[in-house]
Formats: C-alpha cells, sequence, structure tokens
C-alpha cells in the first residue's frame, strides 16, 4: 500500500498539476491538505476517473483536507477530538479497507505564527490534541499513519538555513517539543525509517528564490503506528514535483507498507 502526503496549497488553483503527478504516479491512498475549498467544490470527479473514493473536510478559501483512496474507506471521521468548538478543518481519517487494513488520518496542524499570539497558543493545543488522539489510536493496538503537513521543523538537519528560522513558530523550542513528545508516545518517523539524507526537504517558499537557492525544510511527514513500522517498506520524497506547472510549495511524500 503507498500512502501519499501532499500540501497541494489550493486543489483547484493546482488540479491539472496535482491530476498529472496522480496519474504518473498512481498511489493507492493520498491526503491532501490545504484544498481551500469547501466540500461542495472539491473536484471531485476528475479523481475518481483515476479510481479514487473521496472523502473530503473542506473550509471555504483556508485550510481544508482530503483522503483519497482506491480501496474502500470506512469509520470516516472528520475533525480533531477533544475540542468541539473548532471550526478549522484539519483532520480527517479512514481505514483503508483491505486483507491488512491500515488506518490513515490526514492533518494540517496549525502554522503558529506569529509568536506570541493566539495562533500560537492554538497550535501547541492543537498539538496536545493529537497527541491525545495518538493515545488513543495506540490503544486499539492497530496499524495506523498520521501523515500530513506537521507544520514543525523538528531539528535544525531539517532546514538548509536553520538560522532563518529561529523566530518562527515551526522551530520554536515548544513546537519541536511537542513533536517529539508525539513521537515518543511510540511512533516511527517514516525519513528515520527509510534512511533519507540530510538535506531532504519537503517545503520551499514562493518567495527570496527558497527553490532555486534549495533554502528548504522538512515539514511533512508520515508518522507510523508500530504495526505499520513493522510492515514499512520504503519513502519516497518527490522533489521533482516542485518544477511542475504551477507547482505547490511543497512536494509529495509516498510511503510504501508491505501487504
Amino acid at each position: 500500500m503507498r500512502i501519499a502526503t501532499w500540501n497541494v496549497n489550493s486543489v483547484n488553483a493546482r488540479l491539472e498539476t496535482v491530476l498529472a503527478w496522480l496519474g504518473e504516479h498512481q498511489p493507492d491512498v493520498v491526503c491532501f491538505q490545504e484544498i481551500k475549498c469547501v466540500d461542495e467544490k472539491f473536484p471531485r470527479e476528475p479523481f475518481e476517473s483515476l479510481g479514487y473514493n473521496v472523502e473530503t473536510h473542506g473550509q471555504k478559501s483556508y485550510n481544508g483536507v482530503a483522503l483519497l483512496s482506491k480501496l474502500p474507506m470506512s469509520d470516516v471521521r472528520r475533525g480533531l477530538p477533544g475540542d468541539p468548538s473548532d471550526e478549522q478543518a484539519r483532520y480527517i481519517e479512514a481505514v483503508i479497507e483491505g486483507p491488512r487494513p491500515v488506518r490513515v488520518g490526514g492533518l494540517y496542524l496549525p502554522n503558529g505564527n506569529p509568536i506570541g499570539t493566539e495562533k500560537f497558543a492554538y497550535k501547541l493545543g492543537w498539538f496536545d490534541r493529537l497527541n491525545a488522539h495518538a493515545r488513543d489510536l495506540l490503544a486499539l493496538e492497530e496499524a495506523f499513519v498520521l501523515c500530513g503537513d506537521y507544520n514543525v521543523i523538528p531539528t535544525p538537519d531539517d532546514a538548509r538555513n536553520p538560522s532563518a528560522w529561529v523566530d518562527d513558530a515551526l522551530f520554536q523550542p515548544e513546537s519541536r517539543a511537542a513533536f517529539r513528545a508525539l513521537c515518543n508516545l511510540g511512533l516511527s518517523d517514516s525519513h528515520v525509517l527509510g534512511h533519507e539524507p540530510p538535506g531532504t526537504f519537503t517545503f520551499w517558499d514562493y518567495q527570496a528564490g527558497a527553490w532555486q537557492r534549495d533554502h528548504g525544510i522538512r515539514i511533512d511527514f508520515h508518522l507510523l503506528s508500530p504495526q505499520a513500522a513493522d510492515r514499512f517498506a520504503g519513502i519516497e520524497t518527490h522533489r521533482q514535483a516542485r518544477e511542475m506547472d504551477k507547482p505547490s510549495d511543497h512536494v509529495p511524500v509516498v510511503v510504501t507498507l508491505k501487504d
């Protein structure tokens, strides 16, 4: 089972780019972040024509996540538990059916900038809720993957120029500690499992020639439960997608699990 995550930065604005990549690489499961549309405006038909079942959790103009699968999906959840008042569309989850089912959670963690505002507090609170939900999932003792745009730079090795991020919410000690706490529950980072080399980035800003200068950061992750990590077979970071027409500022990352 090949599971992709990709912050597409507006699915309608980049539809042809996204479809071209999917048509070429054909992952079994895809988690999109920042679809930036309500459910009714999501372009379901082009994806269904490629053989995908589609589930969305959209929001007008901002945020929004989607889960696509060539296999049947069940037990679909929209929204991260823990705060019924949270109206931001940042989490979607489903069990991908098959001989060996896998639960997949697609997430778009808050950016948190600027530091010292309610946005940073919301980021850390969202991390706490994700940690609690991961604990509940671990108690089920099943294979699951939490993948998406985590909006955190875990270590200096995950940035070409760490000093450029010292005042950014993505690189604050609190953000990095929250990510470590999540991993320390017993989740495995597929980047580590796959021994990807330093400089394997997933995001390059549109500004200041970041792509041309390779001033990238790694902020898109698959975190695997022990049962999923046992089935880990490989990871691919599709850097070349940043050179496509009308690219997202993120690139797809694909993890393969053994059947």
